[in-house]
């Protein structure tokens, strides 16, 4: 995903609860986890979609805003 600048997107994602996990996942032919974050409630985290991050998986209550928009994601609760 590029911009017009050709630059990648960025995510905002704010916890909403504690314990929300964040974990970025390769491009390519296998999909892998390559890095995870944990946020606690009120933490915020800015992501990129890079070269090597091609999907951004989000578990657990937060607030994600994107340039498409603004999504809550629910707990499974």
């Amino acid at each position: 995903m590029s911009n017009v600048r050709g630059q990648s997107d960025f995510i905002i994602i704010k916890a909403l609860e504690d314990g929300v996990n964040v974990i970025g996942l390769t491009r390519g032919s296998d999909t892998r986890f390559h890095h995870a974050e944990k946020l606690d409630a009120g933490e915020v985290m800015v992501a990129q979609f890079t070269e090597h991050t091609s999907a951004i998986k989000v578990r657990g209550h937060a607030n994600i805003v994107t340039s498409f928009g603004e999504v809550e994601s629910e707990n499974k609760k």
